[in-house]
C-alpha cells in the first residue's frame, strides 16, 4: 500500500497522537467497579485498548519521525 504524504499529515498525525493519549488518560483514570457483573470483560477490554493505543502511537512516532528524515 503506497501512503501519500500531504502537507497536513504531519498535523494530522499530531492530532490523533493527541487523542489516543487523552483516550489513555482517560482509561488510566477509570476505576474499576468489580462489584458489577460484567466488570472483569469490561476492566479486560480497557486494558486491551489501552496497549493497542499505545502501541498505534508508537506506530504513529515511528512514521513520523522516518517521513522526517527523508524530507531533510
Amino acid at each position: 500500500m503506497t501512503t501519500v504524504h500531504t502537507p497536513n499529515a504531519g498535523r494530522r498525525t499530531a492530532r490523533i497522537v493527541r487523542e489516543l493519549e487523552e483516550l489513555i488518560a482517560a482509561l488510566d483514570r477509570r476505576v474499576p467497579q468489580v462489584e458489577r457483573v460484567g466488570e472483569v470483560a469490561i476492566a479486560a477490554a480497557a486494558a486491551a485498548l489501552r496497549t493497542e493505543a499505545v502501541e498505534r502511537i508508537g506506530v504513529l512516532e515511528r512514521a513520523a519521525a522516518t517521513r522526517s528524515c527523508k524530507a531533510g
